[in-house]
């Protein structure tokens, strides 16, 4: 089935989009949020991870965000995300829809990426709505502190997206609008569960393009060409591929 994604690929009239998920971190050292080793085994979404909840009481949710922001300030971009930049250097991919916040592909190198629940890399006030970047909290908060707005004080929250909480629009949009436009859609390490990114796969086939599912293991009911791997696969498709 490689062989048939690498034909796609050289045959193409335009480039393919890419739909990643957490799985594609995970041999970055990145636990995904759900599962037996998953966040969510030690910390209740419903207590942790909802906007309610932060607002409750941002002390308590901030706890389990600095473990979280520990663990991808130490993660590196890993085989599969240096190749999905990789090929799109060389043309055959245009554009990464992700619903990580790690910033792994853009560490990667990828420079169209579209985030739809956020980044780990932009904090927000909750009180007057100014945006501070990770990097410019102050040393008081890297202890554990909840970070505060430098101009009014009010608590500050990551700017990824909370349950409870809309997707940003403009994201939404753009990978709507690339993935009808797309004849080819490669879908990485993502089991399509979470709404609205789980639709994204079907809006793609009822607009024409093919669905190729690159996963360990894969799950999407639709997809009709699968690639079984992911960090294996996707360095040897860029090696199948001119320079």
């Amino acid at each position: 089935m490689l062989e048939d994604l690498v034909g796609a690929l050289l045959a193409r009239r335009k480039p393919a989009v890419v739909l990643s998920g957490a799985g594609i971190s995970v041999s970055s050292d990145i636990p995904a949020f759900r599962g037996s080793d998953g966040l969510w085994t030690r910390y209740d979404p419903m207590e942790y991870a909802t906007i309610d909840a932060f607002r409750a009481d941002p002390e308590k949710v901030w706890t389990m965000l600095w473990e979280l922001d520990a663990i991808l300030e130490a993660a590196a971009p890993n085989a599969a995300h240096d190749a999905i930049a990789e090929l799109q250097r060389l043309g055959a991919v245009s554009a990464v829809v992700t619903q990580n916040i790690d910033g792994l592909h853009q560490d990667a190198g990828s420079d169209d990426v579209v985030e739809l629940h956020g980044s780990r890399h932009v904090l927000v006030c909750l009180g007057c709505a100014r945006t501070t970047r990770r990097r410019d909290v102050a040393e008081e908060a890297e202890r554990g502190a909840v970070p505060r707005c430098g101009v009014c004080d009010g608590v500050l929250k990551p700017a990824a997206v909370f349950f409870g909480e809309a997707l940003p629009a403009d994201a939404v949009r753009r990978a709507q609008e690339l993935v009808r436009d797309a004849d080819e859609v490669l879908v990485v390490g993502t089991a399509g569960e979470v709404e609205p990114a789980a639709s994204l796969p079907y809006l793609a086939e009822h607009h024409g393009a093919r669905l190729w599912e690159i996963n360990p293991d894969p799950s999407l009911p639709t997809a009709r060409w699968i690639v079984r791997g992911a960090e294996d696969v996707l360095p040897e498709l860029v090696d199948r591929l001119p320079g």
